[in-house]
C-alpha cells in the first residue's frame, strides 16, 4: 500500500510535554526498513528520531496512510481533529495513564504500523461535534470535538446559566458550574464525570449534561444526531469557558450564543483487534470508579503480578 507516486508515509502526532524519543525511534527505524517516510509537525522534529520531514500542522494529514498518535487520550484527540475530513486514520499508542482510546502499547509499534500499511486493520468512525456562533481566540469561527464541547465556570464569577434549544424550540435552562455535549466517544469523559451516561461509540447520538447543577434541568439528555442545539447565556450568567476537548478556546459573555451539530465519519480510528481493545476499556473504565491511587492498586495484587522480581 503507497500513496500515488510515493513511498507510505506516517504522520506523527506527540504528546505536548512527554518524552517520545524511544517510541519514535521504533517507528523510523521501521521506517528505514520499509522505504516508507515519516513527517511531524514543524517545530517537532527535535523532539523525535530523525530522519522526518516537518511539514505545517495543517499538512500534516493530507497524503498520509495513516497518523500515530503518541501519548494519551488527549493527544488521540489532537490526532483526530488534524485529520478530521481527510479520511485519513489515527492509530494511538499508549503513553498515558489511563488510554481508554488508543490501543496499541510502545513494544507492539511496528508489527501494528506493518498492518496498516498492508490495509490488515479495521477502522471505526468516529463522530464531531462542530460549534460555531463566537469568534474563538485564535480569530476562528468553528471548532470540531471529538470528545465534547463544554460550558464552564469561571472561579469567582458566577454559575453557567443558560437556555436549552433544539431545533429552535426552548427546551429549558441549566444552571450549574458546567454544561457539557459530548459525543459518544466523549461519553466516558467529562460527560461521565458529570453523572452522564456511557453510549457506546457505534451509536449517533449526542449528550447533553450539566456538572453540579444547582437549578433547572439536572440530568443528562440525549439527543438525535439530527438535532440541532443551542445554548445561550442567560443575563444571570457569569463569564464562561468555552472548552473544545478540553482546550480553552474563548470567553463567554452573558448573551453569547453557541451552536453545535454533529459531522458523521468525522475522524477515524485504527483498530486492530477490537475484542481485546474493548476489554481493555472496559476494565479502565471500572478502575476509575475506585477510589485509590495506581501504587495502591498494586499492593492489591498477588506479589507475583504487582511486583517486579527481587
Amino acid at each position: 500500500m503507497t500513496t500515488a507516486g510515493g513511498p507510505p508515509r506516517i504522520g506523527l502526532v506527540l504528546h505536548p510535554t512527554r518524552d517520545v524519543f524511544s517510541v519514535s525511534e521504533q517507528v523510523v527505524r521501521w521506517a528505514g526498513e520499509q522505504g516508507a517516510q515519516v513527517v511531524v509537525a514543524a517545530g517537532d522534529g527535535g523532539r523525535v528520531a530523525g530522519p522526518v520531514v516537518e511539514v505545517p500542522p495543517e499538512d500534516l494529514a493530507p497524503g498520509c496512510h495513516a497518523l500515530v498518535s503518541l501519548g494519551g487520550d488527549g493527544t488521540m484527540l489532537g490526532a483526530l481533529r488534524a485529520s478530521a475530513g481527510t479520511g485519513v486514520p489515527v492509530l494511538g499508542v499508549n503513553l498515558g495513564r489511563v488510554g481508554v482510546l488508543v490501543e496499541v502499547e510502545p513494544a507492539e509499534v511496528a508489527p501494528a504500523l506493518q498492518r496498516v500499511v498492508e490495509g490488515r486493520y479495521s477502522v471505526e468512525a468516529r463522530p464531531a461535534l462542530r460549534v460555531t456562533g463566537v469568534e474563538l481566540e485564535d480569530g476562528s469561527t468553528s471548532a470540531v470535538a471529538f470528545n465534547d464541547v463544554a460550558l464552564s465556570r469561571c472561579p469567582g464569577d458566577g454559575i453557567a446559566s443558560a437556555a436549552l434549544s433544539i431545533d429552535g424550540q426552548g427546551y429549558g435552562v441549566y444552571r450549574c458550574d458546567a454544561v457539557i455535549v459530548a459525543t459518544p466517544m466523549g461519553s466516558t469523559a467529562y460527560s461521565y464525570a458529570a453523572g452522564g451516561p456511557v453510549v457506546s461509540p457505534t451509536l449517533s447520538a449526542m449528550v447533553v449534561a450539566p456538572a453540579s447543577p444547582w437549578s433547572g434541568i439536572s440530568r443528562p439528555v440525549v439527543l438525535s444526531p439530527e438535532d440541532h442545539l443551542a445554548l445561550e447565556l442567560l443575563p444571570d450568567s457569569g463569564v464562561l469557558a468555552l472548552e473544545v476537548d478540553g482546550r480553552v478556546l474563548a470567553p463567554l459573555a452573558p448573551g453569547a450564543r453557541i451552536e453545535v451539530v454533529e459531522e458523521r465519519d468525522a475522524g477515524h480510528v485504527v483498530r486492530l483487534d477490537r475484542a481485546r481493545h474493548d476489554r481493555r476499556s472496559r476494565v479502565k473504565l471500572s478502575l476509575l470508579d475506585l477510589p485509590l491511587l495506581p501504587e495502591e492498586l498494586r499492593e492489591l495484587l498477588p506479589r507475583e503480578l504487582g511486583h517486579a522480581p527481587d
